[in-house]
């Protein structure tokens, strides 16, 4: 089994391919520290995928070169930890001199791009630096989608294969697929909150939080929610803290004029006090998604592992990143920025969980395949001789 290095990980490991994040008992050391829990989902689902021995952090923020040396004989690869690298704020820090010392293949596993709001997408010399150093050092580059596999080819690299996110197979299940219950039976919905979003992203603030709050409402109504939340430093607060920190929490959402005007009133407050989720253990997410019925909303990486689960879910799109995300895996979505009303009927139907099937099954052969050609280890089947699959769901899907 191989012995691996992973590039910007997120959170410690444990069990051997279980992800938590760092000190994550010690609640006061990070309360106030927003982190993406979403980026440990990641960080644990590629381990569940890999079959290795041993795995350890490669050092690019303060590496000693005699520490790289010693790495190079000791390991067998690195895999960069699939995420939102490619856009124009990225900052590699002293990756560019470490892996041109390194001289060990650099795995890109489910890499994304995010074009920006207005304009072109323009990328540091730095970024495409780190890009070519990994295209040249591997048979091929896993990418999320179409759109981050274009913005790789017009910088000159063509080795790109789309994977999608590890995190949709975290569960090495190739006869998983999604088959929606009857509207009735929905009882248990998750909605995933991200309420702190910049104008980056979303190129309506106000309108992103009034539609997300009207979600939020409208499934509270309807159902027994849980609001998924994965970082926010208020969010977490409530969930984590005493009850003096809840009402620090509660202030600070007061005083931020988005929040206080756009998201926060009474109904959300008290949803919030009662109804609120977080945790900083990835395999808290899972075990709260079995037992919904339904998840839908903003997190990209929250609404994957309910679908990794089996578990229906609906994006709701607001910028490149998600768009490309539902793209790839077919995942039915509402344009937040569309002049439709969601309706939730309009999406509880079979035949696009279908198209989503057909498209999870293409991508997870074409992640094993990436795995394959790069010659790294792994846990993921063979579905081309498994005889469980019919073969109208062998085929790509349209």
């Amino acid at each position: 089994m191989a012995r691996i290095l992973v590039m910007i990980p997120s959170g410690e490991v444990y069990d051997h391919d279980n992800v938590r994040w760092y000190d994550y008992r010690n609640v006061e050391r990070h309360i106030a520290h927003y982190h993406n829990i979403g980026d440990a989902f990641v960080y644990d689902s590629s381990l569940k995928l890999l079959d290795f021995d041993t795995v350890r952090v490669l050092p690019i923020a303060n590496p000693r070169m005699e520490e790289i040396d010693r790495l190079r004989e000791e390991c067998d690869y690195v895999f960069l930890r699939g995420s939102n690298y490619i856009h124009q704020a990225m900052n590699w820090e002293n990756a560019i001199p470490v892996l041109k010392r390194l001289k060990l293949p650099v795995i890109g596993f489910g890499i994304g791009a995010q074009a920006p709001v207005e304009g072109a997408l323009s990328l540091s010399e730095e970024t495409k630096t780190v890009l070519r150093l990994m295209a040249e050092s591997t048979p091929s580059i896993g990418v999320r989608g179409a759109y981050t596999a274009d913005v790789l080819w017009g910088l000159g690299i063509r080795n790109t294969r789309i994977i999608g996110c590890p995190t949709a197979f975290r569960r090495n299940d190739p006869d998983l697929s999604v088959t929606l219950p009857g509207l009735e039976d929905v009882a248990r919905v998750g909605v995933t909150l991200r309420r702190e979003v910049s104008p980056a992203y979303a190129r309506d603030v106000r309108h992103y939080l009034t539609t997300h709050r009207d979600l939020v409402k409208a499934m509270a109504a309807r159902f027994d929610v849980t609001l998924m939340a994965q970082g926010e430093v208020e969010e977490k607060a409530l969930v984590l803290g005493t009850p003096d920190r809840h009402e620090e929490a509660f202030a600070a959402l007061r005083a931020n004029p988005w929040a206080a005007d756009w998201f926060l009133d009474d109904e959300i407050e008290a949803l919030y006090r009662t109804r609120l989720f977080y945790s900083d253990v990835v395999a808290d997410y899972e075990t709260l998604v079995r037992e919904l019925d339904l998840v839908l909303g903003y997190r990209l990486h929250g609404n994957l592992m309910a679908l990794a689960n089996g578990v229906p879910s609906i994006y709701f799109t607001y910028d490149s990143r998600t768009a490309e995300f539902a793209e790839t895996f077919r995942i039915p979505s509402h344009d937040v920025f569309s002049e439709e009303t969601f309706r939730l009927e309009d999406y509880w139907d079979q035949s696009l969980f279908d198209r989503f099937n057909r498209a999870w099954f293409h991508t997870y052969r074409e992640m094993r395949s990436f795995l394959v050609e790069n010659g790294v280890a792994n846990r993921m089947v063979d579905v081309a001789a498994s005889p469980k699959r019919a073969p109208e769901k062998t085929a790509a899907c349209a």
